[in-house]
């Protein structure tokens, strides 16, 4: 099996760093990460400045980059080959519920999904790493059970890549208590849960005398019922939830098809009734 691994916090975070060990017990594993913490980036890509890409190892790249900027390099020209699987983390902190919207762990595994390759997303609960080599040895054993499951999709895709059929590739947001391996209950699919608002936003003056701003802390959980991501890690299961990218909210379709049917009947009857409109343009100051 051959692996891309990247992360959000940064190419020498411990979560990161244990993983490689452990995924590279039964595949090869080529490292591609950001050179320093990039949390919260969600699928950000870096358009307006150059990206560096410097060794730290025979398997193990970093980029003054975003997580979404090391994949999308590494599939487009860095690798020479394409991976069977993108796999991100281990993240510091677990990304449940809204948070995988922010996240960057999952950004990460989400930009290899986009791509057509099958991504897994990991991350620890509890920050600070604790039981971080259990939580390692847990997702790499995932990662192996899927082996039958990650290569089919590659033969699949070799034989026919552009078949309407082929069920496409597959992201999965996976969360792992802090527990001791010993502990962890088992499996569970969960869907995503919800969480109240983020905490206030933190004001502080600086030496020069200006204000400073930062991002209030997630807020605790507001859907955490049986069935979520939060209940299942909560019980000590580790949690798998598969994504989409299809934002569509499909059940309001009809709804505003009618509206956009009513605009567009307002539209061509102002439109019939306005007058000529001048073809010289005044000159704006700026």
């Amino acid at each position: 099996m051959r692996i891309l691994l990247s992360n959000d916090d940064g190419y020498q975070a411990p979560g990161i760093v244990a993983l490689a060990q452990a995924l590279s017990a039964f595949a090869d594993v080529d490292v591609v990460a950001p050179e320093h913490n990039n949390s919260a980036k969600s699928n950000a890509l870096t358009l307006h400045a150059p990206l560096y890409v410097h060794r730290a190892g025979e398997h193990v790249r970093y980029v003054n980059g975003t997580p979404a900027d090391c994949v999308h390099i590494a599939l487009t020209g860095l690798l020479d080959y394409r991976p069977d699987v993108v796999i991100s983390g281990i993240n510091n902190g677990a990304n449940m519920g809204d948070d995988t919207i922010y996240s960057g762990t999952v950004g990460a595994a989400m930009e290899g999904y986009l791509f057509g390759v099958p991504g897994i997303a990991f991350s620890l609960t509890d920050k600070g790493w604790a039981h971080l080599d259990d939580a390692a040895a847990v997702a790499a054993a995932f990662v192996r059970t899927l082996a039958p499951a990650i290569e089919a999709h590659r033969r699949a895709s070799e034989d026919a890549p552009h078949d309407a059929a082929h069920p496409g590739p597959w992201l999965l947001n996976v969360n792992i208590p802090s527990l001791p391996r010993s502990a962890i209950r088992g499996f569970k699919v969960a869907r995503l849960g919800r969480r109240h608002a983020a905490e206030p936003v933190i004001t502080q003056v600086n030496p020069r005398g200006e204000t400073m701003y930062w991002i209030g802390a997630a807020g605790p959980a507001k859907d955490d019922a049986e069935g979520t991501d939060f209940h299942a890690t909560r019980q000590g299961y580790v949690s798998i939830t598969p994504l989409q990218i299809d934002l569509t909210d499909h059940a309001r379709l009809a709804y505003w098809g009618q509206t956009a049917a009513a605009l567009s009947a307002t539209h061509r009857a102002d439109a019939a009734s306005a007058p000529p409109v001048s073809a010289s343009v005044e000159a704006r100051p700026w």
